[in-house]
């Protein structure tokens, strides 16, 4: 498990013959809460944005993210549902509980490298309050609803 706040930025690396192919820019997410893939930048001068389906990861490290070959990757041909941080961003949408209870801002997500599914939301009342309690992560138990204008979670 991880947050898209240390796989931001990654390098991604072809296994077969070690080369760099590009950087980890950001998560493409389902309305109902799935990582359906990672967005990566590839090229020098004239970055270009690929879509890298999280199931064509070869292995998911602590430096760097492992494909076998650019056939991996694919152009994007439409956007994406959702993004964390680009079109269709979810990060600093509000967190609404099924009672409807204001739970914060999302920050930053927790979610399983291997299957996709996204375990927590970081939220944040401000800095002032993050500083005084902490950090307060929500650990939805069924998938959360994700709207145009707030997110909607199961929390007990």
């Amino acid at each position: 498990m991880r947050t898209f706040s240390l796989l931001k930025g990654q390098p991604v690396y072809d296994q077969n013959d070690g080369s760099k192919i590009g950087e980890i820019c950001d998560l493409c997410l389902t309305n109902n809460g799935m990582v359906k893939g990672l967005l990566v930048k590839k090229g020098v001068l004239f970055k270009q944005t690929f879509f890298l389906a999280i199931d064509k990861v070869a292995s998911f490290g602590w430096d760097g993210i492992m494909i076998n070959g650019l056939n991996q990757m694919e152009k994007i041909k439409t956007d994406p549902e959702y993004t964390f941080a680009h079109q269709h961003s979810i990060n600093g949408k509000m967190l609404i509980s099924t009672s409807g209870e204001s739970l914060g801002l999302l920050q930053d997500v927790y979610f399983l490298e291997e299957k996709g599914t996204i375990v927590g939301y970081e939220i944040t009342d401000g800095f002032f309050t993050d500083i005084s309690e902490g950090k307060q992560v929500i650990n939805p138990e069924i998938p959360p609803t994700i709207g145009e204008d707030a997110i909607i979670v199961d929390v007990k």
